[in-house]
């Protein structure tokens, strides 16, 4: 990891480096890294005092509430990252056991954000709207709020946070940024087979998580709470209707509108539960 952060400190123009401590994958945890590090101490200090001792540039950590739905050490370990030499860090509000079940303790986090003084912390889980933005804010505890999965779900929730209102946004609207996100993918891994392949799939996971926002238009009641099970809805169009499917085969068809025809050897797993395309 030091090797890593001097090469980015050398190499790289950025404004920070930030260690994940967060992830909950089996495999990574398995491996001792990710989540996993909130039980290695001694490894987690080495990889941290390591990283500040080469960079110019401010060393975060994200991490959860902890491993454990009922041992919360997340304000444990804060002190500890602030003596090693973290610039910030940020908790999601549930454990790695939780992965992503049940609501975020936002309690927990003031308490964390307390801990942490004078280091900032900033706040992450469950923010879907300007509403939740806001009201997490208003408690003047976090210096910031990170959004990871509402931001998959609905990436104008930043516009909708900068301008404090709601946005009906059209379902042509959406094609147009997915049309966009299309374009980056091909100019980055080529419009060749393997390019269109790669584009394709990255598409498809991020179409996994963008069929659960529901339109603003149709809501009985606004916002949307992002662990809410999404009640059946009618689309005001073909298209919105498509985008709302939580079927994989409809996911394909949007990414034909963008990319062509799937090849015939072509098949998709997404990472997250939904169904497979073959």
């Amino acid at each position: 990891m030091s090797r890593c952060a001097e090469l980015i400190n050398t190499c790289a123009s950025v404004d920070f480096v930030d260690i994940n401590v967060g992830c909950p994958i089996d495999l990574i945890f398995k491996m001792g890294a990710g989540s996993a590090l909130m039980n290695r101490h001694t490894r987690f200090e080495t990889i941290v005092r390591g990283m500040v001792e080469v960079l110019d540039i401010p060393l975060t950590v994200k991490m959860r509430t902890g491993i454990y739905e009922k041992n919360c050490i997340a304000h444990k370990l804060l002190p500890k990252l602030r003596e090693w030499g973290v610039a910030m860090a940020t908790v999601h509000g549930r454990s790695r056991e939780q992965r992503y079940t049940k609501v975020a303790d936002y309690d927990y986090l003031m308490a964390c954000a307390d801990a942490a003084t004078p280091m900032p912390l900033f706040a992450n889980g469950d923010i879907l709207s300007f509403e939740d933005y806001n009201t997490r804010m208003a408690t003047d505890k976090f210096a910031g709020i990170l959004i990871g999965r509402g931001a998959l779900i609905k990436p104008w929730l930043f516009t909708e946070i900068k301008e404090q209102r709601h946005w009906d946004i059209s379902s042509s609207e959406r094609l147009d940024m997915l049309r966009s996100y299309v374009n980056y993918g091909l100019e980055h891994w080529g419009s060749d087979t393997q390019g269109v392949d790669k584009t394709r799939r990255f598409l498809l996971e991020w179409l996994s998580f963008l069929y659960r926002y529901i339109p603003v238009g149709v809501l009985e009641q606004v916002p949307q709470k992002i662990n809410e099970r999404p009640p059946a809805f009618v689309g005001r169009d073909d298209l919105e209707m498509l985008m709302s499917s939580s079927r994989c085969d409809d996911w394909i068809k949007i990414s034909e509108m963008l990319l062509g025809a799937v090849p015939s050897y072509f098949s998709f797993l997404p990472k997250h539960k939904a169904n497979s395309y073959q």
